[in-house]
């Protein structure tokens, strides 16, 4: 027998506890070089593999809707709410043409022939009155006048001031004034005076008037004023 053959297979490095051979996890092969085996996962050194990785981690951070839609990034403006709507108005009521009951104001003209000192002439002027009216009252109107007129021939003019007062008859307001006047005149100082008159509302204001003065004595004089409704309430 030969004896190295035993002497090599009973030869064991003392570092292996087993007995085994110390280069065991080595390969042997012909013509290969030997070489240590790797244990567990082999670290991955490619960069194609760190992007790789990368690119899952991010798309399992972020929902798909919302790598989707970069819209979702941007901040919007926030809209107020709408106002309240206003509410509603009451409806409008208008007062029937045939109801003419109320306060008013009237402007407008006067101009009436007067008689006075044995002859005609005529005055020119204004007047305004402040009348309430009640049409289905015994008194269907009460109020004031004051007017003005000059004469046209004769110089100076008046000035009055009346009180009035009507009722309605065959449709029509009718009524009498009453008061205080002043005679004006260029070559004496005003003197005072009075007059007394009867009245109809028929669209315009015919008259009929008497008075004195102590300028020019007893006059008598019928005219028309035309009132203009300014006011209404």
């Amino acid at each position: 027998m030969r004896t190295e053959g035993c002497a090599e297979a009973s030869y064991a490095p003392v570092g292996s506890p087993l007995g085994l051979r110390s280069d065991i996890t080595r390969i042997r092969g012909e013509g290969v070089e030997l070489r240590p085996a790797h244990r567990g996962v082999r670290s991955p050194g490619s960069p194609g593999v760190w992007a790789a990785l990368v690119a899952c981690l991010v798309g399992v951070s972020f929902p798909s809707t919302v790598l989707a839609d970069p819209a979702a990034f941007v901040p919007t403006a926030t809209t107020p709410d709408p106002p309240l709507p206003a509410p509603p108005a009451p409806p409008l009521t208008f007062r029937p043409s045939w109801d003419l009951d109320g306060t008013y104001l009237w402007l407008g003209p006067i101009g009436t022939a007067s008689f006075t000192d044995s002859q005609w002439d005529s005055t020119f002027g204004g007047d305004a009155a402040i009348v309430r009216v009640r049409e289905h009252e015994p008194v269907g109107a009460i109020g004031g006048t004051f007017g003005a007129s000059k004469w046209t021939v004769r110089s100076g003019g008046k000035l009055w001031l009346d009180a009035l007062v009507g009722t309605e008859v065959l449709g029509h307001m009718v009524g009498v004034s009453a008061g205080p006047l002043v005679e004006l005149s260029e070559v004496a100082h005003p003197r005072l005076g009075g007059s007394i008159g009867l009245w109809a509302f028929v669209g315009v204001t015919p008259f009929f008037r008497v008075g004195t003065t102590s300028i020019s004595g007893t006059f008598a004089e019928i005219g028309v004023h035309i009132a203009l409704p300014v006011i209404r309430r």
